[in-house]
């Protein structure tokens, strides 16, 4: 079974965090990832960049259209994304819990409804 696991910020909430903590909290993510990629249930780990930077793409006359985007109705945006592949949905659960920063900010969990072939 695969899961998506979504986390949420904002460059305030990152402005927030003292400089000297960065080191700890980005060392007990890279051992969160580590974990679950040699267990094999972690697909993969994306981190994103801030909201300012995404672009809202479609179509006109077979074109592209880019525009500044998205316009959020809320300051929060999706952070990082990992892709799990599980044995269960408690596992998927246990996983998500276990995501370091779960005892300050919920963890969004997604089952994956089909894959691309």
């Amino acid at each position: 079974m695969k899961y998506l696991l979504m986390t949420y910020g904002n460059q305030e909430k990152w402005d927030s965090l003292p400089a000297e903590g960065w080191t700890e909290a980005i060392a007990q993510q890279d051992a969160f990832n580590k974990r679950y990629q040699e267990s094999g249930e972690l697909i993969g780990a994306y981190g994103l960049n801030d909201a300012a930077t995404c672009r809202m793409v479609g179509r006109k006359d077979g074109l592209p259209v880019v525009s500044d985007g998205p316009y959020l109705e809320t300051k929060e945006y999706m952070a990082s994304f990992y892709l799990l592949d599980v044995d269960s949905e408690e596992r998927a659960l246990e996983i998500a819990a276990d995501m370091p920063w779960a005892d300050r900010e919920p963890v969004e969990l997604w089952p994956i409804l089909h894959e691309a072939k």
